[in-house]
């Protein structure tokens, strides 16, 4: 890495060292004379002519960051998105297909997580419903569940979108199936219990079970979510978005926090297998700016 040498900050026995490259400057050596840096130092003798070129970055000032263009830690409800974005829930799994519920991830690559034939046509109505909304028109990012059933449907949404595969971009575990617990291997219809207690509190967790499948309440998703796109919205500008969960709950609990839904009415924003659902920028409310500790209103609602 190429590093410039300037002589010491007026009132300091420390040099301040540019990498012009990243226009970014450090403090090293304390009171060391530069002819000292240079004679002690081969990899630097060949950069210490250069050190008029230093100068220009030791008086200069970084440009500050607008309030504007900082992104900072991503909250939900969000101040903004930076990017467009499309909710779709994968196609009936071959699991479902037969009434059981498997949200283990050990399993989450077997052959009977994938789609079934009935979760193989939701897929294709889901990618043809992209393709009439304009998702990927002008060309899109495609973030599934490694979950054999969302990658699968991921698959599909590209080819029918004609969306190359190096923009199909898995996710290892942000976007993995709610952890239902002891309710792992029981009938589908078992889940209306979970959600029974979800309507009662957020942080409220499925029993426990040894076989290693989590067991998460509405609150560990929403984590989750908002840790993923926090992810998104750093690495993305500007860009759409399709998202492939394995599920409802992650979609639906994403979509609560963005709207600033109460997470216990999450299932009132269920998906259906293979639905798709655009964030509409609209449905985010204003932003408010947390209460100050310092600022206190002596008359609500007239502060003055």
């Amino acid at each position: 890495m190429e590093h410039l040498f300037c002589r010491p900050r007026k009132g300091h026995g420390s040099y301040v060292v540019a990498q012009p490259h990243i226009k970014q400057t450090l403090i090293v050596g304390l009171g060391v004379p530069l002819e000292q840096l240079c004679r002690n130092h081969l990899s630097v003798l060949t950069i210490c002519r250069w050190t008029f070129t230093c100068n220009l970055y030791c008086c200069t000032s970084p440009q500050p960051i607008t309030a504007a263009s900082a992104r900072g830690l991503f909250q939900m409800p969000p101040s903004r998105l930076s990017n467009r974005y499309f909710l779709v829930r994968a196609g009936e799994s071959v699991y479902e297909g037969t009434g059981v519920l498997n949200t283990n991830p050990v399993s989450k690559t077997s052959v009977d997580n994938g789609l079934s034939p009935e979760g193989a046509k939701q897929a294709v109505r889901a990618a043809a419903e992209l393709q009439r909304m304009g998702a990927c028109s002008g060309s899109c990012w495609i973030w599934p569940s490694i979950t054999q059933r969302s990658y699968e449907a991921a698959e599909i949404i590209a080819s029918i979108n004609g969306i190359d595969r190096s923009r199909i971009v898995p996710e290892y575990s942000f976007l993995d199936a709610r952890g239902l617990g002891a309710f792992e291997g029981r009938s589908l219809d078992a889940v209306s219990q979970v959600y029974a207690s979800d309507k009662i509190s957020p942080n409220i967790k499925p029993p426990p079970i040894t076989d290693g499948t989590p067991n998460e309440s509405v609150s560990d998703v929403y984590v989750r979510m908002t840790q993923l796109m926090s992810i998104l919205e750093t690495q993305y500008s500007g860009e759409t978005i399709v998202l492939v969960s394995p599920d409802s709950d992650n979609l639906s609990i994403l979509q609560a926090g963005l709207t600033a839904l109460d997470l216990r009415r999450h299932w009132d924003l269920s998906f259906r297998p293979g639905e798709v659902r655009p964030v509409d920028p609209k449905s985010i409310p204003p932003y408010k700016m947390p209460a100050s500790a310092v600022y206190k209103c002596l008359n609500p609602p007239t502060c003055t």
